[in-house]
């Protein structure tokens, strides 16, 4: 009897242990396109708990299913040389992807666990995606023009930003700033050359000893404050060899137009960690030449950004692929730099930034979520609901994006990287995710795919194309794999694909891998909890693993005209204009995959084709859509 009665009592405790507790449930900042959920939750320590998502316009009748939310919780995220520890929380999160702009949804969010749910087990929201910003059509408009401009003015007319932003003010008065502007103004900057000499102490453009412009005022998200070209001809903002050009940490809602900035270290610094960060920064039709830093934050406090449709140029080799840090170029003649000349094109961190539509090229990195460390306690000062999507990135010294510091809902979709000297999408690390990379196109990138450094935890990567093998081996957490092609390079003693799993919570599945022929450890797994495993065949590695069941082994002959990178020529320069990615219709990645919902509910044919680009369906415009010519071809 006092055995049955100890195993009764512990039967209870384990069922209340895997029984399913939901805590508090969290509506992330919407995006253009996207929407992202958090959902608390305590006990499912068997972490067999799901929650089903299914969502409608408002309105409308018919639900659409959309992923499931993942599943996070327990992971171990470290980097010890920083003293950095951070245990996710557990819970679950996710999006809802590929909306439309503008829209509300009903999103419906329902948790099943066969032990139980303690409480209310489903939620539903009706939230909507945001709009891209526009300028407030009812306000004021200034007009600003170059000291040297010749001929007429329209009214009210004012010498340099400053002058009409602040109010007139030179040397010592450029603090007064006693006429500001408002709350859904427009100042209309007129075509010249605008340089602020910052050692003439009285110069018009009113920027003494630093030569930086900084601004402070706050505009709405219905009455933003806006600057932008008059559309007369360039609008060129040159720092004439300065450290920081304008400084927008503390504004809110301003909307940069059709500018040009060039000639600085920094054009747009729009925050400092623990100090303040700007909100609703709209940079859209810009063009950054000869800079360190495009557009930069490290604040928590940062929010909504908007940067699309710019083009930037960096400083870094335009001819040679050189790694900062890379082994053989010595040997090569070819001599890495720590100096950096430009860091990255765009950084930010806090939640809600859309970055998109972009021409980067001549950059260590080119897109970056600041590696800022274990995240806030507050979900809304964390580096959550970003959207990277439909860049074009060509010729960097390390890595195309970088999901680095990413909390929950990092959506790193569309884009194009051709040349890296490092990896082509890192995520180090991830503190619990999702960060999802899907149908991204990578070329040329010698030092592998994924970056998966710092014990990142909960990566969803899907529809991607590789050209170039993936060979992280730090020990990741929660990561997924359906529907990509890792395509060799021909790379001699190297796998094709490399598992780290540091738990038993990943899956791959419905992937296509074109092996490097005379490589006898093409693939290589670390055993959860045990040491490294290699095989030869994807074969032996299914029987092995209980992975890539419906997994294929490909080569190139699945693309209509695309061949690999020539592995003797490092630093040789590829352009995308000469690379096809698309598949042969009658191919063996064709009707290859699996369904994801919300990712290629559109697919043609028995079921989804493998890799980035579905047969028969038009290819994204991949950077700038004001651009009309090849921007970065020799």
């Amino acid at each position: 009897m006092r055995s049955a009665f100890f195993v009764l009592i512990t039967f209870c405790t384990l069922q209340a242990q895997n029984a399913t507790k939901p805590g508090r449930f969290h509506v992330e900042r919407p995006t253009l396109v996207n929407l992202g959920f958090e959902w608390a939750i305590e006990g499912d320590a068997n972490r067999n708990a799901t929650v089903e998502v299914r969502f409608r316009k408002s309105g409308t009748t018919a639900w659409r299913n959309a992923l499931p939310l993942l599943r996070i919780g327990g992971e171990f995220v470290h980097r010890e040389q920083y003293n950095m520890t951070y245990t996710v929380p557990h819970g679950f999160a996710g999006s809802i992807l590929n909306l439309e702009q503008a829209t509300s949804y009903e999103c419906e969010f329902t948790l099943r666990d066969p032990d139980g749910v303690d409480g209310q087990a489903q939620e539903r929201v009706t939230v909507s995606t945001r709009g891209e910003p526009k300028p407030y059509s009812g306000g004021r408009v200034l007009h600003v023009y170059p000291d040297d401009h010749q001929g007429p003015r329209q009214e009210p007319n004012f010498i340099g930003i400053k002058h009409a932003y602040y109010g007139p003010g030179r040397g010592d008065w450029t603090a007064v700033r006693m006429n500001k502007v408002q709350p859904g103004d427009t100042i209309l900057v007129h075509a010249g050359l605008y340089r602020p000499d910052r050692l003439n102490y009285v110069d018009p453009l009113s920027a003494p000893f630093t030569g930086s412009i900084s601004l402070s005022l706050k505009g709405t998200a219905e009455k933003p404050i806006t600057i932008k070209a008059a559309g007369d001809g360039e609008v060129i903002f040159d720092g004439a060899g300065n450290h920081k050009l304008f400084d927008v940490m503390a504004t809110a809602h301003h909307i940069f137009e059709g500018l040009t900035f060039r000639n600085t270290d920094i054009a747009l610094f729009a925050g400092e960690k623990e100090v303040m960060g700007a909100v609703g920064l709209t940079v859209r039709n810009c063009r950054f030449e000869d800079v360190g830093v495009g557009v930069w934050t490290e604040n928590a406090d940062s929010r909504d950004f908007y940067i699309a449709d710019n083009l930037f140029l960096g400083r870094e080799d335009q001819m040679r692929v050189i790694g900062w840090n890379q082994a053989g170029q010595r040997s090569a003649g070819i001599y890495p730099s720590h100096h950096l000349r430009s860091f990255f094109a765009v950084k930010v961190y806090g939640p809600g930034h859309v970055i998109a539509h972009n021409s980067i090229a001549y950059f260590h990195d080119g897109i970056c979520i600041s590696t800022y460390g274990p995240p806030d306690s507050d979900p809304l000062r964390r580096a959550s609901s970003i959207d990277i999507y439909n860049n074009d990135i060509h010729l960097m010294n390390d890595d195309f994006v970088e999901s680095d510091g990413g909390v929950h809902n990092i959506r790193v979709f569309q884009n194009r990287g051709v040349n890296a000297a490092h990896n082509g999408y890192s995520s180090q690390p991830v503190f619990g995710g999702p960060v999802y990379f899907f149908r991204n196109l990578l070329y040329h990138v010698p030092g592998g795919a994924f970056k998966f450094s710092s014990s990142p935890a909960g990566i969803l990567a899907y529809h991607n194309t590789l050209v170039t093998e993936q060979t992280a081996r730090d020990p990741y957490s929660n990561v997924h794999f359906r529907n990509n092609l890792f395509i060799g390079r021909n790379a001699p003693n190297r796998g094709v694909m490399t598992w780290a799993n540091a738990t038993a919570n990943y899956s791959s599945d419905y992937n296509g891998f074109r092996p490097n022929p005379g490589t006898a450890n093409q693939y290589n797994w670390k055993v959860p909890g045990a040491d490294w495993r290699s095989f030869a065949t994807l074969a032996e590695f299914r029987k092995a693993a209980g992975q890539e069941a419906h997994g294929i082994e490909v080569d190139y002959n699945i693309f209509e005209n695309l061949g690999p990178p020539d592995i003797t020529r490092r630093h040789h320069v590829y352009h995308a204009m000469d690379l096809n990615f698309r598949l042969k219709p009658n191919s063996k990645a064709v009707d290859a995959g699996v369904v994801v919902p919300t990712i290629n509910d559109n697919f043609s044919g028995k079921a989804p084709d493998l890799g980035a680009i579905e047969v028969g369906q038009p290819e994204p415009h991949y950077g700038a859509r004001w651009i009309t010519w090849k921007p970065f071809y020799r």
